[in-house]
C-alpha cells in the first residue's frame, strides 16, 4: 500500500473555485492501494484557511480520521494581492455565482497550531523511503519543508506534482507555479524523485455531465460529495472555457500513482522563470542529448518524470470504479 500526503488548495463548495483537488482527495480515500495519512493546505485556488475548512469538512462528512493541517497563507516572495483579485472575484465578474445555488458549503473549522511544513517534513523524515507527497497546489509548503528538513529530498519516496505548462495555447504560466515561482524552483531543483503532471497533459482530461451522472448514481458520501461539488464547476467551465465539460487536473496525479497505464511520460530537466515580467513563473523543460559536450552547463537538480499523454477513458473508469467501492460514512 502506497502511503500518501496530499498538499492541496481545495475549493469544493466554494463559488467560483476549482474542485479537482477534492476529486483527487476522494480518489485517494477510495483506492484500496493508497493510504492517505495527512492532508495539508496552501494558499492558491482558495486561501489556505478556506482550503483547510473544505478538507476538514470532507473528513468529517465521510467519517475519515485523516489529519488536516493548514499551511502557508502566502508565497515565499510573490505578492498575493493580484492573484487573489483574479481567483476570488472571477465568479462574480462572470456573473455565474448562481451556479452554486443550493450547493452545500463546507463548515468552518479553527486550524491547529502545527504548521503544514513541519507536519510534512516530520512525517517524511520519520519514515524514509515510504511516503509519497502529492503536491496539487502552489509549492510553498513543500519548499518550506525542504528548507527546514533538508534530508527530506532524499527521504521522500516521490513527489508527484500538478503544475507547469510548456506549450499550451492561451497559457503563459499555470496558477500553481505562477503563485509561487521561487517555491516551484526550489522543489523542482531539489534532487528529489519527482513526477510532474503539467497542464499540457491535464488539459487532455475531461469530465462531462454524463460522466458525473454515473458517479451520482453510486452509493456513499464520497460519490455524493463529488457529484454535488463538481456539477456547478462543470457548468462554469462550459460557459467560461467553452469546453464540453471540465478538466480534472489533480485527479490524474492520484490516478497515475494507482495505475501508470493511465498516462505516458518522458524525462526532462524542468525549472521556472524567476525574472520579473510577464514570463515570471513560466515553466520550461529540457531534454539533454545522449552525450553532453564538454563545457555545457548541466541544469540544476535531476531529471524529472513528465507526463505527456493521458488515457481519459481509463481515468474516468478508475474514478467510477474506486468511488463505487467506498463504504458509508462512519457514524
Amino acid at each position: 500500500m502506497k502511503r500518501l500526503i496530499i498538499d492541496c488548495d481545495p475549493g469544493n463548495g466554494i463559488a467560483g473555485a476549482n474542485v479537482d483537488d477534492g476529486l483527487a482527495i476522494a480518489l485517494a480515500l477510495a483506492a484500496p492501494s493508497l493510504s492517505l495519512e495527512l492532508i495539508t493546505t496552501v494558499a492558491g485556488n482558495t486561501p489556505s484557511e478556506v482550503g483547510y475548512s473544505v478538507a476538514k469538512d470532507l473528513m468529517q462528512r465521510t467519517g475519515r480520521p485523516v489529519p488536516v493541517v493548514k499551511g502557508a497563507d502566502m508565497a515565499l516572495y510573490e505578492p498575493a494581492g493580484p492573484w487573489r483579485e483574479v481567483l476570488d472575484r472571477r465568479v462574480n465578474g462572470n456573473q455565474l455565482g448562481h451556479l452554486w445555488q443550493g450547493v452545500r458549503q463546507p463548515a468552518s473549522f479553527e486550524p491547529t497550531q502545527q504548521e503544514a511544513a513541519d507536519a510534512i517534513g516530520q512525517l517524511i523524515c520519520d519514515n524514509p523511503g515510504e511516503i509519497t507527497l502529492v503536491a496539487i497546489g502552489p509549492l510553498t509548503n513543500i519548499a518550506l519543508a525542504l528548507q527546514r528538513y533538508p534530508q527530506m529530498a532524499q527521504a521522500v519516496q516521490e513527489i508527484a506534482i500538478m503544475g507547469g505548462v510548456f506549450a499550451l495555447d492561451d497559457f503563459i504560466k499555470d496558477t500553481n507555479f505562477g503563485i509561487d515561482p521561487e517555491a516551484a524552483h526550489q522543489v523542482l531543483t531539489s534532487g528529489a524523485n519527482i513526477t510532474l503532471v503539467p497542464m499540457d497533459v491535464t488539459s487532455k482530461t475531461m469530465m462531462t455531465h454524463g460522466d458525473l451522472d454515473r458517479i451520482a448514481r453510486l452509493p456513499g458520501p464520497l460519490a455524493e460529495f463529488v457529484s454535488e461539488t463538481l456539477r456547478p464547476w462543470i457548468d462554469y467551465s462550459m460557459q467560461t472555457r467553452r469546453l464540453p465539460g471540465c478538466w480534472i487536473h489533480d485527479a490524474l496525479v492520484v490516478a497515475w500513482l494507482i495505475n501508470q497505464d493511465v498516462a505516458r511520460a518522458a524525462d526532462y530537466y524542468v525549472d521556472v522563470e524567476l525574472r520579473p515580467g510577464m514570463t515570471r513563473g513560466k515553466s520550461w523543460r529540457y531534454r539533454p542529448p545522449l552525450r553532453l559536450d564538454v563545457g555545457i552547463d548541466q541544469p540544476e537538480g535531476g531529471l524529472i518524470h513528465v507526463l505527456q499523454s493521458v488515457d481519459n477513458d481509463l481515468l474516468l473508469a478508475m474514478l467510477e470504479k474506486y468511488l463505487a467501492m467506498t463504504q458509508p460514512a462512519i457514524p
